[in-house]
C-alpha cells in the first residue's frame, strides 16, 4: 500500500479538526513507535492538523533506534492514522496519534508499527481479524532515602498479592489511571495489587490487534505521565528486583471472522484435545510453539527478561513465568495455555518491555503459518511442569526456551520467519542492536562478581 493512498482514505480533517477544537485540543502529535515500542514524534498546532495528516512532519530514522537508515536517506514521513487518536487524559490540550511510516511515496517496511499492518492484511486476505488482549503489569516507586521503595508504606508483604490495603495506599495515581483509561473507552474490568511489593495489574478488554498495540504504547507513556504528576515513577522494567516477581504483559489471542466478526477459536462439534478451543486455534498455537524461541527474543526483548523467565519461579510462589515450549489447558506452567473460559489463546512469556506492534506481528505470522500448514500441537500437558527434573525434562524430549537474551538473539537469527516478517531492513537493524546490547552486558563488570572474588583470590 502506498502512503497515498493512505492519506486519500483518511477521514474528513476539516471536520476532525473542529471536534479536537471543541475538546480543548491545541496540539496534534505524528506519533510512531521505535524500537522499545516507547513513543517518538513531533508536535503540531491544531491548525496545521491538515497539513500533518498529508504527511508533513518528517524524521531522520538514523537518529532512532532500530529505523534503519542513513543520514543520506529521505526522511521518514508520518502517515496519522485519524481513526485512532487518543487525547491525552494528564493534558487536554495534547491529541496523540499513532502513524505508520513512508519514504519516497511508500511505506517503510523497517516501521514496526507497519511490520504488524502487513501481518494484518496477510490475516485478512485469509479472512481474519486478529483480536488480541494484553494484560498490563508493571512497579510504581517512589525515590525515599535515595531507594526505590513502595509508594505504600504498609506494602511490605511476603506475599503481597491482591492486598486490599496497599492498593488503597495508591489510589491518588491508581484511580487517576484507570479513570483515564475508561475516559478513553477502554473498558477497564478489573485492577489489582500484583505479586510483588509495589507491583500492579490494570486489565482492559481487547480489541483488534492494532487498537491493542496502540493503546498498550500510549498505556506506558499515560501511566508515566499520571505517576509522575503524583511525586512517583512507573518501571516497565521486567525483573527489577531479584527476589520479586517480574512484569509479564501476557498476548491473549483469538482470530474472529473478518465477516461476521465470530470468534473462530470457540469451539463447536470438535474440540481436538478438551483443551477448550477449536481446531484452528489448536493449528495457530502450533505455528507459535514451532517458532517459539526465535519469538522470545521480540517478547522479552532485554536482558533482564531473562531473569524473569526462571524455572524457579517467583519467591512468593503466587505466579510463575513459562520456561518450556509447550502448551496447556488452564495451566501457567507452559508458554501458551488456555484459560479456564476457553475460546483464546495466552501468552505468558511477554513481557511488559516489549514492542507490541513487533510482538504481536511476529506471534500472528507464526499462527497463520501454523494454519495454513495445519500444523499439530499434540496433546495439551496438563500437569505442573515445574515438578520435572532435569533427567524427566531430557527423557520427554521437552524444549525450554532461551535462558538468556544471546541465546534468543541466535534464535532469532536463524528462523527464516523472522526475516520474512521484520523484512531485511529491521531483521538487521534488530540484530545488530540486540547484540550490541548482549556484548555489553557479557562484558560488563557487575557488583555480583566483585563481591563474590575480589577478596576470594
Amino acid at each position: 500500500m502506498t502512503a497515498e493512498h493512505l492519506t486519500a482514505t483518511t477521514p474528513d480533517v476539516e471536520k476532525l479538526t473542529s471536534e479536537l477544537r471543541a475538546k480543548g485540543v491545541k496540539y496534534a502529535i505524528a506519533s510512531f513507535a521505535d524500537l522499545h515500542g516507547k513513543p517518538k514524534g513531533k508536535f503540531v498546532p491544531i491548525d496545521h492538523l491538515a497539513r500533518m495528516a498529508a504527511g508533513s512532519e518528517l524524521f531522520t530514522g538514523a537518529a532512532l533506534d532500530g529505523l534503519p537508515q542513513e543520514v543520506s536517506d529521505e526522511e521518514l514521513s508520518a502517515i496519522p492514522d485519524l481513526s485512532r487518536w487518543f487525547q491525552a487524559p494528564w493534558d487536554s490540550r495534547i491529541a496523540y496519534f499513532p502513524s505508520l511510516l513512508a519514504t519516497e511515496g511508500e511505506l517503510f517496511e523497517a516501521s514496526s508499527r507497519n511490520v504488524l499492518h502487513r501481518q494484518l492484511e496477510a490475516a485478512a486476505e485469509l479472512g481474519y481479524t486478529f483480536n488480541l488482549g494484553i494484560e498490563t503489569e508493571f512497579f510504581v516507586f517512589q525515590d525515599r532515602d535515595g531507594r526505590h521503595d513502595s509508594v505504600s508504606e504498609r506494602d511490605i508483604l511476603d506475599k503481597p498479592s491482591y492486598d486490599v490495603a496497599s492498593a488503597i495506599d495508591n489510589f491518588g495515581w491508581l484511580s487517576e489511571l484507570v479513570d483515564a483509561m475508561n475516559d478513553l473507552d477502554w473498558d477497564v474490568y478489573s485492577f489489582d495489587h500484583e505479586d510483588a511489593q509495589g507491583q500492579f495489574e490494570i486489565d482492559f478488554t481487547y480489541s483488534d490487534a492494532m487498537t491493542m498495540a496502540d493503546r498498550v504504547s500510549f498505556f506506558r507513556l499515560m501511566t508515566g505521565e499520571i505517576t509522575r504528576k503524583h511525586g512517583h515513577f512507573a518501571s516497565f522494567m521486567p525483573k527489577p528486583f531479584v527476589d520479586r516477581t517480574g512484569s509479564g504483559a501476557h498476548y491473549n489471542m483469538s482470530l474472529a471472522d473478518a465477516q461476521t466478526g465470530e470468534n473462530l477459536f470457540i469451539p463447536k462439534d470438535d474440540d481436538q484435545y478438551g483443551a477448550g478451543v477449536s481446531k484452528l486455534a489448536y493449528h495457530f498455537a502450533a505455528g507459535v510453539l514451532r517458532h517459539a524461541k526465535a519469538i522470545s527474543a521480540v517478547i522479552a526483548p532485554t536482558v533482564n527478561s531473562y531473569k524473569r523467565l526462571t524455572h524457579k519461579g517467583s519467591m512468593s510462589g503466587s505466579t510463575w513465568a513459562p520456561v518450556f515450549v509447550s502448551y496447556g489447558d488452564n495451566n501457567r506452567t507452559n508458554m501458551l495455555r488456555v484459560p479456564l473460559a476457553g475460546g483464546r489463546i495466552e501468552c505468558r512469556a511477554a513481557d511488559i518491555s516489549c514492542n507490541p506492534y513487533m510482538g504481536s506481528a511476529l506471534i500472528l505470522a507464526a499462527g497463520l503459518e501454523g494454519i495454513r500448514e495445519q500444523l499439530d500441537p499434540g496433546e495439551p500437558h496438563r500437569e505442573n511442569m515445574y515438578s520435572y527434573t532435569e533427567s524427566e525434562i531430557a527423557e520427554q524430549g521437552l524444549q525450554m526456551l532461551p535462558r538468556d537474551l544471546g541465546e534468543a538473539i541466535e534464535e532469532f537469527r536463524a528462523d527464516s520467519l523472522t526475516r520474512e516478517v521484520f523484512g531485511d531492513l529491521l531483521y538487521n537493524a534488530f540484530i545488530d542492536y540486540k547484540t550490541d546490547e548482549w556484548e555489553s552486558y557479557r562484558d560488563h563488570v557487575s557488583s555480583w562478581e566483585t563481591d563474590r572474588y575480589l577478596r576470594f583470590f
